[in-house]
Formats: structure tokens, C-alpha cells, sequence
């Protein structure tokens, strides 16, 4: 782990204190909560109906192995969705002003495989804190060996080819966070900066949860259908390939694409720049106009206010996404924003491009012929 790293700018940001202040005056003026609204509910009640009637309908044996194989690659994605709209909110304490309701719906993430109390350690303490900073934001470092995003690390030979296989490794990301990356985290002495030390019934939850996902979605399977174990196996594959999927193609797209920087400290080891200048420098919306994305992405399509604003409900983003666009504006900041989900794809494909394929050749190593 690298040394201990702060932002050490003493001036206030004036861009971040004077697109707080214009926000906080929106929700004022207009009377409505930062939390949840009417279609926030509606998401909710959506995504958890589509996902439990997938689930009980596959149990059903009703119908034939290819329905069923589809069925299940939804169940998957509405499982990604579910963590999107309802657990990502939830934890980040902006779905309600109830903290009660705040953990209930964030339990929701022990259903999908994951662990909320390290998502919130690794996401909302340490990526929030140490966006795209290499060695200090876990987020960036995806594959270690196979896949490289930080320009300091040297190049590989697989590497090289990593614009080829990396969407493919993306799939792998929710079964990596059920089989291994929630026991990897939970036993590190550390994550990112943050020191673990556990409260004892997190390591009840760790476990009792895993143990509940594993039977829901493995057990149960097996025990009502005419299955065999690896058919049950390969159908707990089959839902964690879509779900990681729809995670890992929309994690990457709101900062590491081109425009994107990846900063790192000063020979002091701290970093000069003020926290919320930081955060528009490395990170990125995209499909903002798309009311498509808007309705399943949960907001992780306007990152940029996500970052910014973290306590506030991502149904609201669109609104104060113009606040904070001509605050950025006016203050000489970037604001960047790539028009569609196929552009930003696109951008991402030419950067692992750039950070594998060029980067390998510009370390002296004759070019591949790698399209």
C-alpha cells in the first residue's frame, strides 16, 4: 500500500461551496426532498416485482431449458439494477432520511452476492474519497496482471491485448464479489486507506449472508427442480455473468474514459488540488439525455453529480445536473460528458487500447498487430 495521502489545498473550493449553495437553494425553492420521490418508489416496487417473479417463475419448472436460460440472464441483470437503483442510494444514505430504511433496503445487496458494509467502506469511503488515484482507489485496479488503467504501471505482454478481452472479464465481476472479493476485502488489514477492523457481527453477516445467497440461488434451485448440482451451478453461472456484465461495463464508463484524468501526489505525497476540482477532473456522465439510462442505471450515468452529491437521491440528478454544469463553467472547471451509452463504450475500448496495446509499444517493444 502506498504512503497515507490527504488533499492539502487550504482554500475552500470555491467552485464545490458555490455549487452547494445553489443546490441546496433549488431544493428549497422548489419544496421536495433531497431523498426519495414518488419515482423513486416506482423504480423500487419495479425492480424488486420483476425480480422476485423471475426468480419464482423459473423455480416453477414451467417452462422449457432455453426460456429458462433466458429468464435467468434477466434475473441477473435485475439483480445488477436492483443494486443500481435501491442499494447504491441505500447505502449511501439518500434514499431516505430514515437510517432505518436507509439499512433495510441496503440488505437488499446480500441477495445480489454482495457484502454492503464493504461495499461502503470501498466505495463511499475510499473511491469517493480517492477517485482514480492509483494505488489509493481499488476501483481502477480491476484485474491486477491482466488488465492495467494506471499509466504507472509497465506493460505486460498480456496486456497488450487487453482492449480484447477485458469487456469479457467484466462478466466475471459479480462472481468475483459472491466467491472471493467480499472474503479478500473483509480479511485485508486494509482497504485502500481505510484500517478494517470489524465489528464482530460483520463477520456473523459476512458469512450467514453468503451461506443465504448460496442456498437462494444454488440450493433452492436444485432442491425444486429436476436438476443436477453442476445444472444448478451452471444456473447460479449463468445469473452472475449477466449481472457482472451490466456492473462492469457501467462501473467503467463513468471514469476511465478518454478525458478522464488519473492523478497522482506531489513528492510530498499529497494531492494539491481541492477535493471537488478533483472529482470533475476524473470523472465523466454519460447518456445524459437518455431517459432509458436514466431509469435503470440508478444515476451512475451522471457521475459527476453522484460525486459531488452523494447524499442526494439520483432521481434529482437530472435537475441539478444543470447547476452544477454551469458552476463548472464559471469557475473554468471541466465538465465532461460523452452523449450516448455506445460513445462512451467506444471511449472506454480506446483506452484500454491506449493502456495496453500503445503503451507496450512506446515501452520500446515492436508494435502487434492487434486491431
Amino acid at each position: 500500500m502506498s504512503q497515507k495521502l490527504k488533499f492539502v489545498n487550504t482554500n475552500q473550493s470555491a467552485f464545490f461551496s458555490t455549487a452547494r449553495k445553489k443546490v441546496e437553494a433549488y431544493f428549497q425553492e422548489q419544496g421536495i426532498s433531497k431523498n426519495a420521490n414518488w419515482l423513486m418508489w416506482v423504480k423500487t416496487v419495479f425492480y424488486l416485482v420483476g425480480f422476485f417473479s423471475l426468480y419464482f417463475l423459473i423455480l416453477s419448472g414451467w417452462f422449457s431449458m432455453g426460456t429458462t436460460i433466458g429468464m435467468t440472464l434477466v434475473l441477473g441483470a435485475f439483480g445488477a439494477f436492483i443494486g443500481f437503483n435501491i442499494c447504491h442510494d441505500a447505502i449511501h444514505g439518500s434514499f431516505s432520511k430514515s437510517s432505518k430504511v436507509n439499512k433495510g433496503l441496503s440488505y437488499l445487496f446480500y441477495l445480489i452476492g454482495a457484502n454492503p458494509y464493504l461495499w461502503n467502506i470501498s466505495h463511499n469511503v475510499v473511491h469517493h474519497t480517492y477517485t482514480n488515484i492509483p494505488g489509493h482507489d481499488e476501483d481502477i485496479e480491476v484485474a491486477p496482471g491482466l488488465i492495467r488503467l494506471d499509466e504507472s504501471e509497465k506493460v505486460n505482454k498480456i496486456q497488450r491485448f487487453q482492449h480484447l478481452y477485458a469487456f469479457w472479464l467484466y462478466g466475471l465481476a459479480s462472481l468475483s464479489w459472491a466467491l472471493r472479493k467480499d472474503y479478500i476485502k473483509f480479511f485485508q488489514k486494509q482497504i485502500g486507506q481505510h484500517q478494517n477492523n470489524h465489528p464482530k457481527r460483520e463477520y456473523f453477516n459476512l458469512f450467514f449472508f453468503k451461506f443465504v445467497h448460496y442456498f437462494l440461488f444454488i440450493g433452492v434451485p436444485f432442491l425444486a427442480l429436476d436438476l443436477t448440482w453442476w445444472q444448478a451451478g451452471l444456473g447460479f453461472l449463468i445469473m452472475h455473468l449477466a449481472e457482472g456484465t451490466v456492473m462492469g461495463l457501467v462501473f467503467q464508463l463513468a471514469h476511465v474514459v478518454e478525458g478522464t484524468d488519473f492523478p497522482v501526489p506531489n513528492e510530498q505525497g499529497n494531492m494539491e488540488e481541492a477535493w471537488a476540482n478533483h472529482q470533475m477532473r476524473t470523472t465523466a456522465n454519460f447518456a445524459p439525455k437518455s431517459a432509458v439510462a436514466s431509469f435503470f442505471l440508478g444515476g451512475l450515468n451522471r457521475q459527476i453529480e453522484h460525486h459531488l452529491f452523494p447524499k442526494v437521491c439520483h432521481v434529482h440528478y437530472p435537475a441539478i445536473s444543470k447547476i452544477v454544469k454551469e458552476t463548472a463553467a464559471e469557475h473554468d472547471l471541466p465538465y465532461l460528458e460523452i452523449e450516448s451509452f455506445k460513445a462512451a463504450l467506444l471511449s472506454h475500448y480506446r483506452m484500454l487500447r491506449k493502456l495496453g496495446k500503445e503503451a507496450y509499444a512506446t515501452q520500446g517493444h515492436s508494435p502487434q498487430l492487434v486491431s
